[in-house]
């Protein structure tokens, strides 16, 4: 059985996600923003050059999920998304979000470089048509 591009990242990020954190997810309106970063060593080598993934000890990955609660199912959602991570000495660098589309999914990605035990906060402003909400989070990170 040939298994997809979709799956082999989303069983990566799903076993990561169990494996360190609680689920990372916040009520926006009527979305559900699902979020995680990681290092990204932690994707193999055949999915990060499958996505365009810079696998570094270096770099981070972010991984955003839109769904919406109000409609039955709640569908995956194509939005729009830009962000900042600043580190705590108030460095400042903008995120590019690459969308991802499998299916009925969709998802948005994006890298950050960091040093050893570096913390971001994160700002992401999320927009569909009329409708924006904003993402704060924070994540150390760390050099394995």
């Amino acid at each position: 059985m040939k298994t997809t591009r979709f799956s082999l990242l989303f069983s990566v990020l799903l076993l990561f996600s169990f494996n360190i954190n609680a689920e990372q997810m916040k009520k926006l309106g009527t979305w559900e923003v699902h979020y995680i970063a990681f290092g990204s060593t932690f994707l193999t080598p055949e999915i990060a050059k499958v996505y365009g993934i810079d696998r570094s000890r270096y770099s981070g990955l972010i991984n955003i999920s839109v769904l919406d609660t109000s409609k039955e199912g709640k569908p995956a959602q194509a939005v729009n998304m830009k962000g900042v991570a600043k580190n705590l000495l108030g460095q400042r660098y903008d995120i590019d979000f690459q969308e991802i589309r499998e299916g009925k999914s969709i998802y948005y990605i994006a890298q950050v470089k960091y040093r050893n035990e570096e913390t971001f906060n994160f700002d992401i402003q999320i927009t569909q048509g009329s409708q924006a909400h904003q993402l704060k989070f924070s994540q150390k990170f760390y050099v394995d």
